[in-house]
């Protein structure tokens, strides 16, 4: 086998690797919805069944942050791996094959991105991404400030550095949205 051959057998590897990691990443990910719904219910639920657990609506702001940042750097690294190969693995088999048509190697890579939808679906998908991650994890600091008669200070404390953190986090999804179209 020729040393190109062999080359480009590497690249393509290398590619099917990616590709498994990124479908992998995309299970993770979205998965983190559910999970993020589940536990809100099940937080909710406890809170619900009585006036004395209202205190618990603070541990929404925490997963809220926790599965929010594990859910924007599992995007982040879907992307990077999307861009990886759209600008460096084209790039490497461009160059040990010589064969210049971009749009033909792994163009699904550039085609999916570049649908004429694209930019709405990433913005609603960036909202619904607030609303989980952040509005959801406000929603709770509001009702633990609404029905919270008297919380020890460490607990109203704690809910500010949590609206604070959860604004961070809101900064960050929006951040890494990956709104681009095209390659």
């Amino acid at each position: 086998m020729s040393e190109n051959k062999q080359i480009l057998e590497i690249f393509l590897k290398e590619y099917d690797k990616l590709k498994l990691e990124q479908a992998q990443r995309i299970g993770f990910r979205d998965n983190l919805l559910y999970v993020t719904l589940g536990l809100f219910g099940t937080i909710v639920s406890f809170v619900v069944s009585s006036s004395s657990n209202y205190d618990a609506l603070l541990i929404v702001p925490w997963v809220c942050l926790i599965l929010g940042w594990t859910y924007v750097v599992n995007d982040e690294k879907i992307s990077a791996i999307g861009r990886y190969i759209r600008y460096n693995l084209v790039d490497k088999i461009k160059e040990h094959t010589g064969y210049e048509d971009i749009e033909t190697l792994f163009g699904w890579e550039i085609a999916h991105r570049s649908d004429q939808h694209r930019k709405r679906r990433k913005i609603q998908q960036l909202i619904v991404d607030e609303i989980t991650f952040v509005c959801s994890g406000l929603i709770a600091l509001c009702a633990f400030w609404f029905l919270a008669s008297q919380p020890p200070l460490g607990l109203t404390i704690l809910s500010w550095i949590e609206l604070l953190l959860l604004v961070v986090l809101g900064v960050e999804i929006f951040i890494y949205a990956d709104l681009a179209k095209g390659r």
